[in-house]
């Protein structure tokens, strides 16, 4: 039952990621939806064949009413449940079933194990998370949840993006290999709350969670609760180095490296080179862009016993 609504069931939107394996996200969507269904809520099936139509279908959802938005898939379906339920009383559960899962796992959410991912969303409490936010010039609204890559990490993503094999970090991994050897640092300029950086740079990184990539912990120090993104600039390092600097940031003690700084603040601009960037592992904007952070912007499904980063 909804909790403080007694008598009625509370009503749930399953959204399955539309571009996952033949056959493999249907049958996890369906069940989830038969799990949720068996602890007497109220599911209704809001999947669709694309992107665009399953964001639309999900929006309508969530005007209508219902209570929580479940998204079935990885980071890139966070992305799309985060920018529809942001500002709204729909709460977002997540079923981790994609492939990096890095909001999930630093969440402290079940990842590939639909049963327990279910039972989060049936018993678990929404707990208000922050997001990030970049506003364009026509007044609307594009919110990410973890990082929101800018540099050689947006490049690496979009290679890693066109692999279909391997799967997880390997693939992220095989991407940077790829990257490496025509990548050339580029100049930027970074303002975060008014201090102003500029500077020749690999990467730079806005966190509003601590990972991406399956497991980098890019931004080991972001939390989703500050009200603030964490931004980390790492400035040119021969391949050499940045090879052998790449296991740290898989453990996050990367950050005392002399060409690693980091910056925190509720508002960044990034302006450099014109490439695009990812958010949650999917394209964002084009540089330059300004970005904020939306404190308690979305309420995420936890677990009680969840171990992660979010108040409380």
């Amino acid at each position: 039952m909804s909790p403080g609504v007694p008598g009625r069931a509370r009503r749930v939107a399953v959204l399955v990621n539309p571009t996952s394996g033949v056959g493999r996200g249907a049958r996890a969507g369906a069940e989830v939806s038969a799990r949720l269904r068996a602890a007497e809520l109220e599911v209704l099936d809001v999947s669709e064949e694309t992107a665009e139509a399953a964001h639309q279908h999900a929006r309508e959802a969530v005007q209508a009413g219902v209570d929580v938005l479940v998204v079935v898939g990885g980071d890139g379906m966070v992305h799309l449940g985060a920018d529809v339920c942001a500002g709204t009383d729909c709460a977002l559960g997540v079923v981790a079933a994609g492939t990096g899962n890095d909001v999930a796992r630093a969440l402290g959410l079940p990842v590939h194990d639909l049963r327990a991912a279910a039972e989060v969303i049936a018993r678990g409490v929404p707990r208000p998370v922050d997001l990030g936010r970049h506003t364009d010039r026509e007044g609307r609204a594009h919110w990410f949840a973890g990082v929101l890559a800018a540099g050689f990490d947006a490049l690496v993503t979009e290679r890693a993006n066109q692999l279909r094999w391997p799967r997880g970090r390997l693939r992220y991994l095989l991407a940077v290999a790829r990257e490496l050897p025509v990548f050339r640092p580029m100049p930027y300029r970074v303002t975060v709350d008014g201090r102003e950086v500029q500077t020749e740079a690999m990467l730079v990184a806005v966190g509003n969670g601590p990972a991406y990539g399956g497991g980098l912990q890019i931004c080991p120090e972001a939390r989703w609760d500050d009200g603030l993104l964490d931004v980390l600039v790492v400035r040119p390092v021969s391949v050499p180095e940045l090879l052998r600097v790449l296991p740290r940031v898989f453990r996050g003690t990367h950050l005392s490296h002399p060409a690693v700084q980091l910056l925190r603040g509720q508002q960044v601009e990034v302006a450099g080179p014109e490439l695009m960037t990812y958010a949650d592992g999917e394209r964002f904007r084009p540089l330059p862009l300004t970005c904020e952070a939306v404190p308690a912007a979305v309420r995420v499904v936890l677990s009680g016993g969840s171990r992660h980063r979010a108040p409380g």
